[in-house]
């Protein structure tokens, strides 16, 4: 029986029953970051029109529904270190704070929680492992940037997994600090790469990118088919594994889907989906687990506050709709540094090479239908970025694309019909999936707040 099918006939099985077991043994914490309902609904369409899935999202199938406010103590929009304070602690904080309250007094997470009383800990992520919410699971400072000392709070945490992109904490004003050394007295094996896996010796365990031109910032967007880079779902499956070799009593783990929110704030609509799709693929890690263990285990699934406002919209000028994702092969992040590099080498680059480039990387023009008007608009704009060199930067919270980039994209996103009102965060609610034990706790109405605090209670009772 497939595992999706399998999902319904539990949720059917349970139906108006209460479950046999009071105290989930292993719980699973899946964090979308920046998925609020406008992208799951995008790559659920995804999913049952481009893709022809006969069954939903497995987040979607899921017996449990509910939404979730995200608000934090300072703003009626959240940044991700107080949405992922609020999830990781059941307390709001300010913008920009991880692990403390609005007053800098420091506040436990569920993780630490868990970890006091027995229970193996995994947190991980598709950004880096000192990012906003990850770091919420075991670090406690009054700025989200503050990565040395983010970075030596993760050595010192005593959790079974981290993973992740990369450290951000190596050097601090210019000079190198004593992380790596903090992590060897601590007993953490630091492991590079998907070829390294099979490494891993220790108990307690740290599993990066591989070192070299990667970005420590994120593992690398799922269509940009990076070779040799981590994935989501790898990580997911070899957490699982390593908390089962380790602590097979009773564990918990957090997945974060972090570069949702990375391609949400650069308005990159198809990127946004196909990292849904990977995050879906990374759930289905913990479901195929639940199969194994009904009676024992809790998944929640959320995300920390909605990136972008993303709509689905009639596509503009243009037939197939989100069928067009399927010709992306490029993220808009990676499209602006190509551009990017093309100004640095100065390299004659002429507007029939773009063409091309255009064609085969996003479809355009080959599958894409793009007028007379719009070909000579995007023209102007390339003779303007790279003949002139007089382009405006388009500047988000994550990257930073030039004028030509921006309206390439814009294009795109019209003709596969999503439309974006920011390149911030919304205060749109978020979703809550979940299925297991007391999982009937979440549905309904909650604030971020409530979820670590009734995952909590039920482990207390």
């Amino acid at each position: 029986m497939k595992l999706r099918h399998f999902i319904a006939a539990v949720a059917l099985a349970i139906s108006g029953m209460t479950a046999i077991a009071q105290t989930p043994k292993y719980i699973f914490y899946y964090i979308g970051d920046g998925m609020g309902m406008g992208p799951v609904v995008a790559a659920e369409t995804y999913n049952r029109t481009v893709l022809k899935n006969d069954t939903p999202l497995a987040m979607m199938q899921m017996p449990v529904v509910g939404w979730c406010m995200t608000y934090s103590a300072s703003s009626i929009i959240t940044d991700s270190a107080a949405a992922g304070t609020a999830l990781s602690t059941g307390y709001k904080t300010k913008n920009s704070m991880l692990g403390m309250d609005p007053d800098s007094i420091a506040v436990t997470s569920i993780a630490k929680h868990l970890s006091d009383m027995g229970y193996g800990i995994g947190v991980t992520t598709s950004v880096a492992p000192d990012d906003a919410t990850p770091a919420a699971f075991y670090a406690h400072v009054p700025n989200r940037s503050m990565f040395y000392e983010i970075d030596s709070q993760m050595a010192q945490s005593g959790y079974q997994f981290i993973a992740g992109a990369g450290l951000r904490g190596l050097e601090k004003n210019g000079e190198k600090t004593d992380v790596i050394d903090r992590f060897a007295k601590n007993k953490v094996q630091l492991v590079y790469g998907p070829d390294q896996i099979e490494n891993i010796n220790s108990n307690r365990v740290v599993l990066l990118n591989p070192v070299g031109d990667y970005s420590d910032n994120e593992l690398g967007y799922t269509v940009d088919s990076i070779p040799g880079v981590l994935s989501l779902p790898l990580i997911a499956k070899t957490c699982l594994n390593h908390l089962e070799k380790h602590s097979p009593e009773r564990f918990f783990m957090m997945v974060e889907g972090g570069n949702i929110d990375h391609a949400l704030h650069g308005n990159d609509g198809g990127a946004a989906v196909k990292e849904i799709i990977n995050f879906n693929e990374a759930l289905d890690v913990a479901l195929d687990f639940y199969r194994q263990h009904p009676d024992e285990t809790l998944i929640v699934v959320t995300a920390d506050h909605d990136t972008g406002g993303l709509s689905m919209i009639y596509p503009k000028g243009a037939k197939g709709g989100l069928d067009n994702i399927t010709y992306q092969r490029v993220s808009k992040e990676e499209f602006s540094n190509f551009c990017k590099s093309l100004l640095r080498t100065r390299m004659v680059y002429t507007w029939q090479d773009m063409r091309e480039y255009l064609a085969d990387k996003l479809g355009f023009f080959s599958h894409i239908n793009i007028s007379e008007e719009q070909e000579a608009h995007l023209k102007a704009l390339f003779d303007k970025t790279f003949e002139m060199q007089n382009s405006a930067d388009q500047k988000t919270l994550y990257a930073s694309f030039n004028e030509f980039a921006v309206e390439v994209f814009r294009m795109f996103n019209d003709a596969a019909g999503l439309a974006f009102t920011t390149v911030g965060h919304s205060g749109n609610p978020v979703p809550v999936f979940a299925i297991g034990v007391g999982a009937d706790h979440l549905k309904g109405f909650n604030n971020n707040i409530d979820i670590p605090t009734k995952i909590l209670n039920l482990v207390k009772e």
